[in-house]
C-alpha cells in the first residue's frame, strides 16, 4: 500500500513538474499517530521552494489534482499541510489475511540473499573453561542471523571456532596433574570449569608457580610428551561433548567446526612468510606486525618463546575458510571487547592482498552482566549455563502449575526448559548486539512483560481461541469481513509490516528488529481480543482467520530468534 501512496504521488507530482524520486517521496511518507487521521501522511514542506506557495494550499492543490482515490483507497484527505491518504480497510484486512494464510512459513520471505554463501561463526567456547552466560548471547544472535540470512534466500554456513590450546589449557593441566589428579575425569560442565578457576586462584596467589605452567605450555605446543598429549586429548573432548546438550537446548547446531590446535602448523608457516615479504618483524624476540600508522597498534604474531598466539590462528583460518568454501561474506560474531583486534586482523589481510580481504564482518555485541556485575570464568565469578538453565526452568514450573496443577513431568520438563531458553534469547536479542546488557531474572522471566515468555503466552492464547471455535474453515476467497474495528484494523497493519521487518533486521545484521516486532505484535493481539470478541462474534469468521495469521506470523518471527513456541502454558 505504501508503494501504490509512492506511485500516486509521484505521478501527480510529475504533472506538476516536479520530478522526485520514489526514494525521496518514500523518506517523506509518515505514518499519522492515529488511524483516524489516515493510514499514510505526505508533508508538502518540501514543496514550498518549488511551487512558491504556502504547505497547506499546496496540499489542497495535490490533492485535488489526485482526483478520485484510486482502488485499495477509501479516501484521501488533506489535514493542513498533510495529504492523508485512507487505505480501503475492509479490501486490504482480506488481502492481509489470505496472503499469509496462504504463504505460512514463507510469508516475508525475500530473495536479497538469492545465490550467496556467507559463513557465519559464532559461539566459540573454549575447552577446559566454563560454557557460561555470556557464551549464550553470542550463540544466540548467530543462530538469529543464520536463521534471518537464510530466510532471505543465502546459503549459511555455521561455523564453530573453539580454543583447545594454549595458555589456558596449560594452567588446567598443571592444576590437575599437581593438586587433582586423583579425582575421576568428568564429563560435567561445572567440574571441568572448577579446575581452571582453582588454577587461576593458585597461581595468583603464588607468581612462582606460573614458570611449571610455562613448561606444560611448551611441551602441549610440541606434543612430544606422549603422556601429557593423551591427556590434553582426553579432557578436550570431554569438554566438547558436555556442548552437545546445550547446542541442542539453545536450538543451534553447526556444520563445521574449527579448532586452534589446527590451526597452528598453518599459521608458522604464514609467519614465515610475512617476516620474507617484510609485513611482519621481530621486535625483542618477538614477531610483530606494526599497526601504528593505521592508528591500530602493533600486532603480536608469536611470543619470545616462539608459542603461537590467536592473531597467527586466525591468520590461518581466515585463508582455510576461503579455500574450501566459495564464500560471499565471512562473518564473525565475537564481543565487543575484540573490536580492535579485529580491525587489526582485517587490515593485515589486506596488506597481505588477500584476495577476499573485502569479505570479512565483525558483528560485535555488548557483555552480559548481572545484577551483582561483571562474569569472568577466570575468578569463577559468573554462571554456568547449566545452573542459569536450572534456575530459570525451576522458576517457569512454578509459573506453569499456577495454571495446570496436573501437568505430567515430561511437559513440564519439556515445557520449563522452551519457557527459560524463549526468557533468555529474548532479553538477549531484543536490544542492539552493541550494547551492554544486565539479565534480571525476573524481568526476563515475567510473563506479563516485555519478555519471551510473554510472547509464547500470546502464541499459546491465539491456539487456545482456535481450539475451542467450531469454525475450521479460514482459508477461502469468499472470506466475509464486516468493517474492521480499530483495534483489527491496527493487529492487521502490524502484520502487514513484517516484510518490511525482515528486510530491515537482514540488511542491518540485526535481530533487535524482529524481537522488538514479535513483542509489539503480541500485545496488538491482546489488545484486538480484549476489545474484540472473536468466538460467538458476527465476525468470528474473519476474526478467526485474523488469529490464525497472527499466530503464524509470531511463529514465523520467534523461528528467526530461535525461540520454539508453545501451544500451552
Amino acid at each position: 500500500m505504501k508503494e501504490l501512496v509512492i506511485e500516486i504521488l509521484k505521478k501527480t507530482l510529475e504533472e506538476k513538474k516536479i520530478n522526485l524520486k520514489s526514494e525521496q517521496i518514500e523518506k517523506l511518507i509518515e505514518i499519522p499517530p492515529s488511524s483516524e487521521m489516515g493510514d499514510f501522511a505526505f508533508p508538502c514542506f518540501s514543496l514550498v521552494p518549488i511551487l512558491k506557495d504556502t504547505p497547506q494550499q499546496i496540499a489542497i492543490e495535490v490533492r485535488a489534482d489526485i482526483g478520485e482515490p484510486p482502488e485499495g483507497f477509501q479516501d484521501i484527505q488533506t489535514s493542513g499541510p498533510y495529504i492523508n491518504f485512507f487505505i480501503d480497510r475492509t479490501a486490504f484486512a482480506k488481502k492481509v489475511v489470505l496472503e499469509i494464510l496462504l504463504q505460512k512459513n514463507n510469508f516475508g520471505k525475500l530473495d536479497f540473499g538469492k545465490g550467496k554463501t556467507t559463513m557465519i561463526e559464532f559461539s566459540q567456547p573454549n575447552t577446559h573453561k566454563a560454557f557460561h552466560v555470556g557464551h549464550i548471547r553470542g550463540t544466540s544472535l548467530g543462530e538469529s542471523l543464520a536463521r534471518i540470512f537464510e530466510f532471505n534466500g543465502e546459503e549459511v554456513i555455521r561455523a564453530n571456532y573453539s580454543g583447545d590450546t594454549g595458555m589456558h589449557i596449560a594452567k588446567w593441566i598443571w592444576c590437575y596433574q599437581k593438586y587433582h589428579s586423583k579425582t575421576k575425569l568428568k564429563k560435567d560442565e561445572s567440574w571441568i570449569a572448577s579446575i581452571y578457576v582453582d588454577a587461576v586462584k593458585r597461581l595468583a596467589k603464588n607468581k612462582n608457580l606460573q614458570k611449571e605452567v610455562d613448561e606444560i605450555n611448551l611441551k602441549l605446543g610440541t606434543h612430544e610428551d606422549k603422556k601429557l598429549n593423551i591427556l590434553w586429548k582426553k579432557t578436550r573432548q570431554m569438554s566438547i561433548d558436555s556442548w552437545a546438550k546445550i547446542y541442542s537446548e539453545l536450538n543451534t547446531h553447526f556444520d563445521v567446526h574449527y579448532f586452534e590446535s589446527e590451526m597452528e602448523k598453518e599459521g608458522i608457516n604464514m609467519v614465515d612468510n610475512l617476516l620474507k615479504n617484510k609485513i611482519a618483524k621481530i621486535s625483542e624476540g618477538a614477531v610483530i606486525i606494526d599497526l601504528k600508522k593505521y592508528k591500530i597498534g602493533v600486532w603480536v604474531l608469536l611470543r619470545k618463546d616462539k608459542t603461537v598466539l590467536y592473531p597467527t590462528k586466525d591468520l590461518a583460518l581466515a585463508i582455510k575458510k576461503f579455500q574450501k568454501y566459495k564464500l560471499d561474506k565471512s562473518i564473525y560474531v565475537v564481543g565487543s571487547e575484540q573490536d580492535l583486534y579485529f580491525k587489526q586482523l582485517f587490515k593485515t589481510l589486506q596488506i597481505m592482498k588477500f584476495p577476499h580481504a573485502d569479505k570479512f564482518q565483525h558483528v560485535s555485541f555488548g557483555m552480559v552482566r548481572l545484577p551483582t556485575g561483571k562474569m569472568s570464568s577466570r575468578t569463577g565469578d559468573n554462571i554456568l549455563y547449566s545452573d542459569f538453565v536450572k534456575e530459570l526452568k525451576d522458576y517457569a514450573k512454578k509459573q506453569i502449575k499456577k495454571r495446570e496443577a496436573k501437568i505430567s513431568k515430561i511437559n513440564l520438563e519439556k515445557r520449563s526448559l522452551i519457557l527459560a531458553i524463549a526468557a533468555i534469547k529474548y532479553s538477549m536479542l531484543k536490544q542492539s548486539s552493541n550494547r551492554n546488557i544486565i539479565f534480571d531474572k525476573k524481568e526476563a522471566l515475567n510473563f506479563e512483560g516485555d519478555s519471551g515468555p510473554y510472547i509464547l503466552y500470546s502464541y499459546a492464547r491465539a491456539c487456545s481461541i482456535l481450539k475451542k471455535s467450531k469454525i475450521k474453515t479460514r482459508l477461502t476467497n469468499e472470506l466475509q469481513i464486516l468493517k474492521p474495528e480499530p483495534k483489527e484494523v491496527e493487529l492487521i497493519k502490524k502484520l502487514s509490516q513484517f516484510q518490511n521487518v525482515m528486510a530491515n533486521s537482514y540488511l542491518n545484521t540485526n535481530p533487535s528488529v524482529i524481537a522488538n516486532y514479535s513483542y509489539q505484535l503480541a500485545q496488538l493481539f491482546n489488545e484486538f481480543y480484549h476489545a474484540c470478541p472473536v468466538i460467538g462474534s458476527k465476525n468470528e469468521i474473519f476474526r478467526i482467520s485474523l488469529v490464525e495469521t497472527f499466530k503464524q506470523i509470531l511463529k514465523n518471527a520467534t523461528s528467526l530468534l530461535g525461540i520454539e513456541v508453545v501451544e500451552k502454558m
